[in-house]
């Protein structure tokens, strides 16, 4: 998956525009990251409407409308971005340089695809930490429409499937970073500092099949010799595999996007024990599967 692949870019310059987590978070450090992240939806689907015409689409297979809705996606972004902006007033976090590594219609079309279905886990992982309903509102109202664009794009548009099992993952801004870092070039250095960074290690997981074991890369913390696991989340569940010799098993009944991280407690798998990561593997549901 692409969302996947291009955490392996390891950025310096957006990682050390974000080094310090504050103990009391507030609904404007939320509501920052949250613009740091429509920065980078806007610029993806600004530049990416600009490289791939409508022929460019035509050959990639998509019918006309396709390219029409992907506008109407782009629409959505900016207008989050300016609403944020708004709330956020001169404080607002201004948008970095990015790299994205789409180079068709095909390969911008799939990447849009995760990067909502990211948006999505990202808004519903932060609303548990507002605290002013209209805030609340405003957050919820954009992950409804997060999530309406990731199902019509990965449905639709892609004909694969709309969505995962009985509830969307929950992510926390820490791995929400761990996935994009790889697309941050460069950041002002005015920009305010973030509440949170990505985690010490990239995570690479090899070829995934349900039921076997996968090859897990990362980078532990220097001298460590103790045991590590592999946590996965999906839906409001986290599964956690022991790392043996570089690999871990996966369960067999995982379905959809499914967020990896490497955590050193098995009972705990929180952004303060977590070692690497995030890396996203994607289990295809067949419109004829169970998933209750």
């Amino acid at each position: 998956m692409l969302l996947k692949s291009v955490t392996l870019l390891a950025l310096s310059a957006f990682a050390s525009a974000m080094p310090v987590k504050r103990a009391a978070v507030t609904d404007s450090d939320i509501f920052q990251i949250a613009l740091t992240l429509e920065h980078l939806e806007n610029a993806f689907y600004t530049e990416g409407l600009k490289k791939y015409d409508a022929a460019a689409f035509r050959k990639a297979g998509f019918p006309d409308w396709v390219r029409g809705r992907i506008t109407q996606v782009a629409e959505h972004e900016a207008t989050h971005v300016k609403s944020l902006e708004k709330k956020l007033g001169s404080a607002a976090t201004q948008p970095c340089t990015y790299q994205f590594p789409d180079t068709d219609a095909t390969s911008f079309v799939t990447l849009a695809g995760a990067l909502e279905w990211g948006g999505a886990s990202a808004y519903l992982g932060a609303i548990s930490h507002l605290t002013n309903p209209d805030d609340i509102t405003v957050a919820g109202s954009i992950l409804a429409t997060e999530a309406r664009q990731a199902a019509w794009i990965n449905s639709a548009a892609l004909k694969g499937f709309p969505w995962d099992g009985s509830f969307n993952t929950p992510l926390t801004a820490d791995e929400v970073l761990g996935i994009v870092q790889g697309f941050f070039k460069t950041c002002p250095a005015s920009n305010p500092k973030l509440i949170a960074a990505p985690f010490p290690s990239k995570l690479t997981v090899g070829k995934a099949v349900l039921g076997h074991n996968v090859a897990v890369t990362f980078t532990p913390p220097s001298g460590s010799t103790q045991q590590f696991y592999l946590a996965l989340r999906s839906g409001l569940k986290t599964h956690v595999s022991p790392i043996v010799g570089g690999q871990a098993k996966l369960p067999a009944h995982l379905q959809g996007n499914v967020f990896a991280t490497v955590v050193d407690n098995p009972n705990v798998t929180t952004d303060a024990n977590t070692v690497a990561g995030t890396a996203v593997l994607t289990f295809p549901l067949p419109a004829n599967a169970h998933n209750s």
